[in-house]
């Protein structure tokens, strides 16, 4: 950080002193900038999620988990995952006009402030709902859907314009092409191919985006190649900033814009619940992009920010709040200051988030819990600091 940036810092903090919230992004806000740093647009589910179990069950077996949550899922993971790291965030989607529907909208709007101005609800239709089973690192899922009543491609031209946009490669229209031409960035992602062909052709759209971060099995896949570092390089000539993940063996990234390449390995956590992780990921890459970090510091805040979603289950609501991050900070520093080899070396390479982190006291997130009823707020503690927060119900 410049000097000039630590006075930016210091100054924020002076300001904050006394408030819960922050803002990463606020020493380089201009006047004139959209409303809204990132927008988001996909299908939502209500996803109940058991975790703790041994494995799946086998047909007409009858298993107990040791702990289950409920959370707003599907688009709302990468939602929340940006909200939570402090990005203005929007987002365009249909809700039901059920029980699950009021909940979830209440959850994003009021908990997790994010704009649902251009999201509709839909008379007569239910919410989509994924069942999800943890087990062994991995999970098994069961969902049922119905097509939204009428597509979202209209509401999403007519959302706040926003600095960047999250799309799906999947699920590309015209009305991306027309974000870009506004001036928004796309940080485009894509799923797993069920068809096996992993057709080239896919990845045109990539020639709208800024950025695209698929994991190694399908990075691997689209490029025709073997190793995660060949597939980044073949991605980076479609796309100025190529991001490939791979799990515990680390994340690759090309930024063409900068002329900078950077690897780094996991951060090795006790995962309970991978659900989502992917979506934190590419949120604090989103986050890292806009705020101009440097490609190696983006890559270590986007691998800390997913291992941390992962030992909690819950998706949406498993993803990190800035008080997560500064607590994760505080600790390995102090063992670092006691001696702790292991953790002096960690501290080396993550001592920016010493530059990065408030040090004020922030809101605590909401986790999943063991009941979608609104009196479950009643357990939620936003005066908290996040990371010290109660276990969620079981």
């Amino acid at each position: 950080m410049t000097d000039h940036a630590h006075d930016e810092h210091d100054h924020d903090e002076q300001q904050c002193e006394s408030c819960w919230s922050w803002d990463p992004l606020a020493s380089s806000r201009k006047d004139g900038e959209p409303p809204l740093d990132v927008l988001t647009t996909g299908p939502l589910f209500f996803d109940l999620i058991f975790s703790g179990l041994p494995r799946l069950p086998d047909p007409g077996e009858e298993l107990y988990s040791s702990g289950m949550g409920s959370c707003p899922g599907g688009i709302a993971n990468l939602a929340t995952a940006t909200a939570r790291l402090g990005l203005r965030t929007g987002l365009v989607t249909g809700f039901g006009d059920d029980a699950y529907a009021d909940w979830m909208w209440d959850v994003l709007s009021n908990d997790e402030h994010i704009d649902l101005s251009a999201s509709r609800r839909f008379p007569n239709f239910h919410s989509a709902i994924t069942v999800s089973m943890a087990f062994s690192g991995d999970r098994g899922m069961v969902s049922h859907a119905h097509d939204l009543p009428e597509p979202m491609d209209a509401a999403l031209l007519e959302a706040p314009a926003a600095r960047a946009a999250a799309i799906d490669l999947n699920s590309v229209g015209p009305y991306w092409q027309k974000l870009q031409e506004r001036g928004t960035l796309l940080f485009a992602d894509i799923g797993f191919d069920e068809t096996g062909k992993w057709d080239q052709a896919t990845l045109a759209p990539l020639e709208f985006c800024h950025a695209f971060t698929p994991n190694a099995v399908e990075a691997m896949a689209y490029t025709r190649t073997e190793r995660p570092t060949e597939a980044v390089r073949k991605l980076a000539d479609l796309v100025p900033l190529a991001v490939v993940t791979d799990g515990v063996g680390g994340s690759f990234a090309i930024d063409g814009s900068t002329g900078e390449e950077a690897f780094c390995p996991s951060v090795p956590v006790d995962a309970i619940d991978p659900t989502g992780a992917g979506d934190v990921f590419a949120a604090s890459i989103v986050l890292g992009t806009l705020a101009g970090w440097p490609l190696e510091v983006r890559l270590r805040f986007a691998s800390l920010c997913a291992s941390m979603a992962v030992r909690r289950f819950g998706g949406s609501l498993a993803a990190p709040g800035w008080g997560d991050i500064a607590d994760w900070w505080r600790t390995v520093s102090k063992q670092a200051s006691d001696g702790d080899l292991r953790a002096a070396y960690v501290a080396r390479d993550y001592g920016f988030l010493g530059d990065l982190i408030p040090t004020h006291e922030v809101h605590g997130v909401r986790r999943a819990e063991g009941t979608f009823a609104l009196a479950s707020h009643l357990g939620y503690r936003p005066g908290r600091v996040e990371g010290l927060t109660p276990p969620p119900a079981s």
